[in-house]
């Protein structure tokens, strides 16, 4: 069924679910409901499952779904902000997954601790979004990813089912994980309605020191030595020229930057000074280190802004190439990728939690369609399957199977056996 074509007695259905105000039509687009509850959320999947609609869960879409596939309703949760328990003795929260990540960071914020997610556009990535695409910055180098710490889970199944996983207590051992399960599902298998989490105390006094490298390989042997070093820093990340002349392109430098984000008191920082001795070329502190790392955390959502000199250039485009490998191999990636073999006007941008072995690739390239899968079939070639990449903004997103597909499709059927939520077409 086609959004143009539902019929009256399905929108004066959602109206009656969600409340008439709550229910907007697009022109020539799905219909957009809000509910304000779980349960409102449950009744608008039982009404999607019944009449065969195709419906797809969104918070303020600073992650836009690809497949083409419209449908024909969209449940927006920014509604969903409900505080359901705050424990900051206890270094817990939930919340409900319309809340902005900016907004929860204020929260306890005020109590001098730290949610350590820090995705592009926090005043608009909402937490439910934030756990259905597995989003991260620079913080997982020192806090891990979010399902590192969210400890639990409420959502609503395809099938229209109310469920959780996890709970309220950080030592919780009860049920199946299905947080983990639900991290980075892109709305396939079902609606998250609110989350819990484990919080970290906030560093009352962080500093950036700057490493410059003629090389990416010189770079990462700098990391290697950091790695084995008794330090553990709150962010270790890597920047190449190309991304750096992204960021601010008026920068003409060549030089290969390593951040490293220490956290604690001026005994602590003098320690990473004596550590990373001569590398050390700049010390950033206060405004200015958070306008650096806010740069970088924005990075993935900043890379479809081109320069002036590259938007004269036609159908010139930015594609993001996001990859996890060991960390000893991203030396291997970074070589692959910044090799021009027969490709023409080609540059590329890397930045990436190099500690952890994920980075993110942004080419620029002319219009034609299939340089980012020749891309992917070097990588293929070059690690078979001991890779995971991520196109962004890409119709196939993940170009190389997963080898659990058949398992994927198995809970897919359990959780939305009428296949009615279309998030980003995996299966």
């Amino acid at each position: 069924m086609k959004a143009a074509g539902l019929s009256l007695d399905v929108r004066r259905e959602l109206c009656v679910i969600c409340g008439e105000e709550q229910v907007r039509e697009r022109d020539g687009g799905p219909i957009v409901v809000l509910p304000a509850s779980a349960e409102e959320v449950a009744a608008v999947l039982r009404l999607a499952n019944e009449c065969r609609l195709r419906l797809s869960p969104a918070g303020s879409d600073t992650a836009i779904n690809p497949s083409g596939k419209q449908p024909d309703v969209v449940l927006n949760t920014t509604r969903l902000t409900e505080v359901e328990h705050y424990d900051h003795a206890d270094l817990t929260v939930g919340i409900g997954a319309g809340t902005t990540v900016a907004r929860l960071q204020a929260l306890v914020g005020a109590e001098h601790l730290l949610f350590a997610a820090d995705p592009a556009l926090p005043d608009r990535c909402t937490v439910g979004g934030l756990l259905a695409t597995a989003s991260h910055g620079p913080l997982r180098h020192g806090y891990g990813g979010v399902r590192d710490y969210c400890i639990g889970i409420r959502f609503v199944t395809g099938g229209a089912r109310r469920a959780k996983g996890g709970g309220r207590v950080v030592k919780n051992v009860a049920g199946y994980d299905l947080m983990k399960l639900l991290i980075g599902s892109y709305g396939t298998l079902a609606v998250i309605t609110s989350a819990s989490f484990k919080l970290f105390p906030a560093p009352r006094e962080t500093k950036t020191f700057l490493t410059e490298f003629s090389g990416a390989a010189e770079a990462l042997r700098f990391r290697d030595q950091l790695m084995r070093s008794p330090l553990s820093p709150m962010c270790l990340e890597l920047v190449s020229p190309g991304a750096r002349k992204l960021m601010r392109p008026e920068m003409a430098g060549d030089a290969w930057v390593i951040g490293v984000r220490a956290a604690g008191s001026d005994a602590v920082q003098a320690r990473y000074r004596k550590e990373l001795g001569s590398a050390v070329t700049r010390e950033l502190e206060g405004d200015k280190e958070r306008i650096m790392w806010r740069a970088i955390e924005d990075f993935p959502a900043a890379c479809g802004q081109m320069s002036k000199d590259e938007r004269r250039k036609e159908g010139a485009r930015n594609v993001c190439i996001q990859i996890s490998v060991p960390p000893s191999d991203v030396l291997r990636i970074i070589n692959l990728l910044n090799t021009p073999d027969d490709r023409k006007n080609v540059s590329v941008g890397f930045i990436g939690r190099v500690g952890v072995g994920h980075v993110l690739a942004v080419i620029q390239i002319s219009s034609e369609e299939r340089e980012p899968l020749r891309l992917v079939d070097n990588l293929r070639r070059e690690f078979k399957d001991n890779l995971s990449v991520k196109l962004d903004s890409a119709s196939k997103p993940w170009p190389i199977p997963p080898a659990n597909l058949t398992a994927m499709r198995a809970v897919k059927q359990a959780l939305d056996p009428g296949n009615v939520l279309c998030g980003r077409e995996i299966f």
